[in-house]
């Protein structure tokens, strides 16, 4: 139920189906309602794999550069062309510049955080850090909303590549990540604890200890009433005693399964391997994946850092990623979405011959793809020198709520935290409309 708004607010059709809808018992503020619930069921995202870039990317460098701003800014980094009319990005991303039609690049997102590990909370969650609660990441509430429409029961719902900066929060250890520990090394058997057999134990002696476990639980059990620990560990030993004897799930992991014409594509570097591993994982089924991918502190050489050791892994990586997803019918159904936890200063310092860049959240991009967003744009913009937006900008929080109406859920919802407040999923965000159109 698209509203469509002119001038005046609302169009004559639509203003009739008000109308009709008062007559009928529903009030304007009801409509409304119905209308963000109708776009919430429209959502096309099933799972998410979330990329995680710790250290804070370069805008400048990389998705916003100003060829024309004084020297001191621009750097040595030219931009070139896209397939997409318009739209131009580092001369270091080129094969992300010929899959420009999968992804949306945000420019001029804008906050205030300059310290990784508050700037890593905000992006992680959609929410600003504050002293008294942690927030759930992303994540968390995917897990927490969207686990019983699982393909399969499994997979975990929720697998960090290698670790994750995304927490539970106040939800409770059950809604956290399975850390792989490990990024997949090509033609090696990944093994990740907990999910493979190793040091010769079959499935039938794994189902013996199960026994075994499952007497002595009964001893424990009226401990568990009201712990919210132990009830995570509780989903945890099931969730974990499933998958390993599963084999379904120590297939989800095994990237060797994946045909050489596919897999080629993603090269042989962690962050690539580790993008092919989430491809397969929610095609699996899996809910939502992280990928980290570090090093983006370039207080230092910054240009010869991304030059020759961040850019060429992150562009054969993500690329790959996008253009993998399309390839299995999967781009439409995921909603991938690539983040820093702050941008860095478009001025560059001289601490070194070549300069480098420092923390800067007043500026920086983020990508979106997938899940109904129309890739092939550009959304917001930031001044001459990409020293801040050059509009109202676009918040952390808007993102969130942008990312959150893509997979179906309701950014207004609440949760209850363990003390019975009320808490917003996301607090301030507003959907990002240009991002669906």
């Amino acid at each position: 139920m698209t509203i469509h708004r002119t001038c005046d607010g609302v169009r004559r059709r639509d203003f009739l189906q008000i109308g009709a809808a008062g007559i009928a018992g529903v009030n304007l503020a009801g409509y409304l309602s119905m209308a963000q619930a109708d776009e919430l069921a429209a959502a096309q995202g099933k799972n998410a794999i979330f990329v995680n870039l710790p250290g804070g990317p370069s805008h400048m460098d990389t998705f916003d550069l100003k060829p024309d701003a004084p020297v001191e800014f621009r750097g040595t980094f030219n931009p070139i062309k896209t397939n997409v009319a318009g739209i131009e990005i580092s001369e270091h991303l080129p094969k992300l510049a010929q899959c420009a039609d999968k992804y949306v690049v945000l420019r001029g997102v804008s906050h205030t955080l300059g310290a990784h590990r508050l700037g890593s909370e905000y992006v992680n969650t959609g929410n600003r850090p504050v002293a008294a609660l942690e927030y759930p990441s992303y994540g968390a509430v995917v897990t927490k909303e969207l686990t019983q429409s699982s393909k399969t029961e499994d997979v975990p719902p929720f697998v960090a590549i290698p670790r994750s900066t995304q927490r539970a929060g106040f939800l409770g250890v059950q809604y956290a990540p399975l850390n792989t520990g490990a990024t997949p090394r090509p033609g090696q058997p990944f093994s990740v604890r907990g999910v493979t057999l190793g040091n010769g134990l079959t499935v039938s002696e794994v189902t013996k200890r199960q026994n075994l476990l499952s007497d002595l639980d009964t001893v424990f059990k009226k401990a568990e009433q009201n712990n919210q620990l132990l009830k995570g560990m509780n989903k945890f030993d099931k969730q974990a005693r499933a998958m390993i004897t599963s084999k379904a799930a120590r297939e989800a992991f095994d990237i060797n399964r994946e045909p050489e014409s596919y897999a080629k594509k993603f090269g042989t570097t962690p962050f690539g391997m580790s993008c092919l591993l989430a491809t397969r994982l929610v095609g699996a089924g899996v809910k939502f994946v992280t990928v980290s991918y570090g090093g983006w502190d370039t207080h230092r050489d910054n240009f010869t850092t991304l030059k020759n050791r961040q850019l060429p892994a992150f562009d054969e990586g993500l690329a790959a990623l996008f253009t993998g997803l399309t390839e299995k019918g999967l781009l439409e159904s995921t909603v991938v979405y690539v983040t820093g936890e702050f941008g860095r200063t478009p001025k560059i310092n001289t601490r070194t011959a070549e300069g480098g860049r420092d923390h800067y959240p007043r500026c920086m991009f983020m990508l979106l793809a997938g899940g109904g967003i129309q890739g092939g744009q550009v959304i917001g913009k930031s001044d001459a020198k990409a020293t801040a937006p050059a509009d109202a900008g676009i918040s952390p929080d808007d993102v969130a709520a942008t990312f959150y109406q893509a997979m179906g859920i309701d950014h207004t919802k609440e949760y209850e935290s363990g003390t019975g407040r009320p808490i917003t999923i996301v607090r301030n965000g507003t959907p990002i409309k240009q991002a669906f159109a």
